[in-house]
Order: structure tokens, then sequence, then C-alpha cells
């Protein structure tokens, strides 16, 4: 099953998001993470738009490469945004798994 070969590849993006929240909680200088933060909500909330119209451009395009990459890039900053907001990627797979019940 797909699912059980890549199960454990999920768990790299709670420890992705476990160093945003420690960047989070450290604000280490020269960190991209502690500009976005110290940048605030508005600020995350627009890299996260941005980077959702990116992905939107690749799409259209056969690079494979620029399009994983910009997937990549709003993956990143979606969990940037809900660590700011206080939540995790658990409390959004949540929903997914209440939608799929339905």
């Amino acid at each position: 099953m797909l699912f059980e070969k890549n199960a454990d590849n999920i768990y790299f993006l709670k420890h992705l998001q476990d160093l945003i929240k420690q960047r989070h909680t450290e604000m280490p200088e020269g960190s991209y993470t502690t500009k976005l933060f110290n940048k605030g909500l508005n600020k995350i909330a627009q890299k996260v738009g941005e980077e959702a119209v990116e992905l939107v451009i690749e799409s259209k395009d056969n690079n494979d490469e620029l399009f994983l990459n910009e997937a990549a890039d709003l993956f990143y900053h979606t969990l940037v945004l809900l660590t700011e907001k206080g939540f995790r990627i658990e409390d959004v797979i949540s929903v997914l798994e209440e939608r799929h019940k339905k």
C-alpha cells in the first residue's frame, strides 16, 4: 500500500515544524524563519499566497523540478503560518481525517 511505504516521510513535516517552532521561540539572528516571524502574521500570510500563486504558475509548465520546489516552498510557508497561529500540521491532518469519514 502506498501509504505504508511513505508513512515515515510525513514525520519529516512534523520535524520541520518542530524546527520552525524552535526558531519562533529562540529567534536566532540570520535565520530566514526568524525574519518571517519578525515581519508578523500579515507578511507570513502574504508569503503563503505568493507561494500558492507561484505553484499554480509552475503547474502550467512542464518543469517538474520547479513545480516541486514551489510546492515545497508552499508547504514550508504554510508550516510557518500554522506555527504563528498556534497550530500544528497534526491539526490540519485531523480536519482532513474528519472530512474523509463523512
